[in-house]
């Protein structure tokens, strides 16, 4: 079997899977479908993709003192907060309300509402951390039309529909790309509000510090706050002890310096919450890459 067919198969079959489990699982309340998903993520779908394996080889990258007792912890409860994440995202309108009943607090809250008063851009920057789409559901709840960066899935079959359920929170959804940046451009020139995450690797970035070891980050993010005077707002969904609620934070934003300056601040606001509380973070993604570190 070829490597294309064999990978046509994959993504298939992964797809089926996912949307089986969360058609079944979107026939429950709420309040029980996303903890069922988060365990099905944990315990079934994460150790089949390797997750557990991933998790540990992050930490022991960048955290090699963790005694094992929290490595074994994370390596249940990151691929939880993953799967509760997803059955929050599709569940669409349900999670909009559930998000929007969260309150907001940070600095970063008068910042918005004062560069809204002024129709100046704002660019809320995060991180996989909790439940990133939180943030866009709250406000696109509370008024404030919000565009958003997203990255095509590997998975073409699992794309399509997973741009369907993140578009249902809130729209316009710009793809990376050429013709999602022109539409995004028009969008900030125009004083409208982005949200855009961070922490993923960036091959064409920078290779700046990420929990003390180098790590490939974009500036476009900065960038473009400098070149359309965009207030740079790092904002975060953090879970509560309930796994349902959010702690919603508008934390102060970032000064206008230079990319590489306010890109290694981003990363700093980022680093710190990873350390507070590192089984919100995706550890499942290969965030280090390059020569200097070996694949996890």
């Amino acid at each position: 079997m070829s490597k294309s067919r064999f990978q046509t198969i994959t993504h298939v079959a992964t797809d089926l899977a996912v949307r089986s489990v969360l058609g079944l699982a979107k026939l429950l309340p709420y309040r029980w479908r996303v903890p069922l998903v988060g365990w099905f993520v944990a315990r079934v779908f994460g150790p089949l993709a390797g997750w557990p394996r991933r998790v540990r080889n992050n930490l022991a990258h960048v955290m090699p003192d963790l005694p094992e007792a929290e490595v074994n912890r994370l390596t249940r409860a990151v691929p939880d907060n993953v799967g509760r994440t997803l059955m929050e995202i599709y569940s669409g309108h349900e999670f909009i309300r559930h998000a929007a009943s969260n309150p907001v607090r940070g600095p970063g809250l008068a910042a918005l509402q004062q560069a809204r008063a002024d129709g100046r851009a704002v660019i809320l920057v995060t991180a996989h951390m909790g439940n990133y789409d939180a943030v866009r559901a709250h406000l696109v709840a509370a008024g404030y039309p919000m565009g958003a960066l997203y990255r095509r899935m590997t998975n073409p079959y699992f794309n399509k529909h997973y741009v369907r359920a993140i578009s249902t929170i809130g729209t316009p959804m710009f793809k990376q790309g050429r013709r999602g940046m022109m539409q995004l451009v028009k969008h900030l020139r125009g004083g409208g509000t982005l949200g855009i995450l961070t922490d993923l690797a960036a091959m064409d970035g920078a290779l700046i510090p990420f929990l003390g070891r180098p790590a490939w980050t974009s500036l476009v993010t900065a960038e473009m706050a400098l070149k359309y005077d965009a207030v740079l707002i790092p904002a975060f969904a953090l879970r509560d002890a309930s796994g349902l609620g959010f702690d919603i934070q508008l934390q102060e934003p970032i000064p206008h310096t230079d990319p590489m300056a306010m890109t290694i601040a981003i990363n700093e606001r980022v680093e710190a919450l990873v350390r507070a509380h590192p089984e919100q973070w995706f550890w499942v993604h290969r965030r280090w890459k390059g020569p200097h570190r070996s694949s996890a």
